[in-house]
């Protein structure tokens, strides 16, 4: 086998690393560019030119699969055996060993002694705590002091401490790293198209744990029924020309909805797998699914219910690293994600080359694009760092393509996109306004209007608290304003106008007392918005209105008795978010 450039580059920056340096190293290497051909020909010269013996550790028995198959290509006169209860092997006594992490990190004893151990998807090491690798690999030192440890990844970070490489960590420094850009430039990676979902979840609202949204909140948001209809109404809108198509979904009770929704309502047959499926029904919806010519052969030679092709398949938590579908042109992200290597391994399933494969289309119904950056540049913040500022991504509000930030017109409809301004006057001084300066303004029309009361996080009971308004503006979008009518100085003041644009009654002066007048239809209706998005500010401020008619004082007659005794309780308190200024 005939190393790729870039390949061969990684493979003599391992060797330089090492020799110049008495700690570990990394390779990055994109998804799809071929991490597996380097593994083997640094295991084939290790034993070969250097009398070496290397383990090969992996979490799943797809990627030791694809390192023996290149082992065969690369290196046939190097015998390897394979230790993984998933491939029924438990071999010890070879030059190269292939291992699953779940089988062998109780015995390093039993392997014997590595100078060499390359682990493939190095970002699952954990940083700190006795995880497997952690335990194999510290016991694997202890048997021999020399051992060297190189890991491979595409995504070299993790969710909730920043990137992998560090000093006290087993992986100290990136020694070789290639783009997807750059790859994809080469013509080594399929380029990727991406939308926006029109049916987006609004995740604003859901809980954060261990620095991942909570999985039951998010399955529930997902699940609800409108989304999945109009989400897989979408998915079939715009992959009636695709070769196959990939759907992240939520959860399995989500998952199983959008596959019977997409037959009830559409006709379609799409394929579910999650860790629950056995064994062997993945294994034949997956070839299925990856073999369409195949599948066609099978129905040509025993018939029509033989093994029909399958152009849609589902999944739970499986089909992410080590999942090899060069086929896949379309992936669906039904599961929005704060990790950022989540978030790319599901685009990453688009990046294989395939022939009639001009592209792959990501489409994003949970927001994973604009919170991560296109896949090219995925903003990672380390623990403790702040926002990188402006976002590299923006959503064309016509098509919904998710582009670069910098354009000025969407490359895919043509939309012209509203010139930077520069704030003037603004009531408030701020750096950031001066240091950045460019500000976009969006109108929406209002479809509905919420009223609650805000209590900050973590303040004590006697604190001001704030009328909040939810601004109703799409399919689960809503923009939000904060009205401080229990402070004082200028944030009473800005109140008091507030509420005089849009009410007879007397200025409240509890946040209670103005959210009861408020539902009871006391405050003209609002019609539009401006929204105000200003780069590097964290929140959009509302600077505009457009206002009904102001409701009339009722004639001689006063309020109903219960309107401020409104059942203020835990559901009506938001006190979540923190108020944004």
């Amino acid at each position: 086998m005939q190393l790729r450039p870039y390949q061969r580059e990684a493979v003599e920056a391992v060797y330089a690393y090492l020799r110049t340096h008495d700690d570990n190293p990394v390779v990055v290497i994109p998804t799809a560019g071929g991490k597996t051909p380097v593994m083997a020909t640094i295991c084939k010269d290790a034993v070969t030119r250097w009398n070496g013996r290397v383990l090969i550790l992996a979490h799943v028995k797809e990627l030791l699969e694809q390192a023996a198959d290149k082992l065969r290509q690369v290196c046939p006169e190097v015998h390897f055996g394979v230790y993984s209860a998933g491939l029924k092997r438990r071999d010890t006594g070879r030059a190269v060993i292939l291992a699953g992490i779940q089988s062998v990190y109780q015995r390093a004893v039993e392997l014997g002694t590595f100078d060499l151990v390359l682990v493939d998807e190095a970002h699952l090491i954990p940083p700190e705590g006795d995880g497997m690798y952690r335990q194999f690999l510290a016991d694997a030192k202890g048997i021999n002091p020399h051992l060297r440890v190189v890991g491979l990844t595409a995504t070299p970070y993790r969710l909730k401490s920043g990137l992998i490489c560090s000093p006290d960590h087993f992986l100290n420094a990136i020694c070789f790293e290639v783009g997807v850009r750059e790859l994809i430039v080469q013509g080594y990676l399929c380029p990727l198209v991406t939308k926006a979902g029109r049916a987006r979840a609004d995740t604003s609202g859901l809980h954060v744990r261990g620095g991942e949204y909570v999985a039951v909140e998010v399955e529930d948001l997902m699940d609800q029924d409108a989304l999945v209809r109009a989400a897989c109404a979408e998915i079939v809108e715009y992959t009636r020309d695709r070769q196959t198509v990939l759907i992240f979904a939520s959860g399995i009770k989500h998952g199983q909805h959008v596959v019977h929704v997409l037959k009830e309502q559409h006709g379609i047959e799409c394929g579910f797998v999650s860790g629950e499926t056995p064994d062997g029904e993945r294994d034949r919806l997956i070839a299925r699914f990856r073999d369409q010519e195949w599948a066609r052969q099978l129905q040509i030679d025993f018939g029509a219910n033989a093994a029909e092709p399958l152009k849609y398949l589902c999944n739970v938590n499986v089909l992410t690293t080590g999942f090899d579908a060069p086929n896949v042109d379309c992936v669906a992200l039904l599961r929005p994600t704060l990790s950022p290597g989540l978030y790319y391994q599901m685009v990453g399933r688009g990046f294989r080359l395939h022939p009639g494969k001009q592209n792959c289309l990501v489409l994003d119904f949970g927001g994973n694009v604009l919170r991560h950056g296109p896949v090219d540049q995925v903003r990672v913040k380390e623990v403790g760092g702040q926002g990188s500022g402006q976002a590299p991504a923006k959503e064309c509000p016509q098509c919904q393509s998710v582009i670069a930030a910098g354009y000025a017109r969407c490359p895919d409809c043509g939309y012209e996109f509203p010139p930077p301004e520069r704030g003037k006057h603004d009531a408030k001084a701020s750096s950031a306004g001066i240091l950045s300066g460019q500000v976009t303004t969006t109108r929406y029309i209002v479809q509905d209007v919420f009223y609650s009361v805000h209590q900050k996080r973590g303040a004590p009971e006697d604190a001001p608290r704030t009328m909040r308004v939810d601004y109703k503006v799409g399919w689960h979008e809503y923009k939000s304003e904060w009205v401080c009518f229990e402070h004082t100085g200028y944030a009473r003041q800005k109140a008091v106008a507030w509420w005089k644009q849009r009410s007879q009654e007397p200025v409240p002066e509890t946040a209670e007392e103005a959210v009861a007048l408020a539902q009871h239809g006391r405050l003209a209706p609002t019609r539009e918005i401006t929204v105000r998005s200003v780069t590097g500010e964290d929140f959009d401020r509302i600077i505009g209105y457009e206002l009904g008619d102001i409701p009339p004082q009722p004639d001689g007659k006063d309020l109903p008795e219960d309107a401020l005794d409104f059942p203020f309780g835990a559901n009506a308190v938001a006190a979540e978010e923190e108020i944004p200024w």
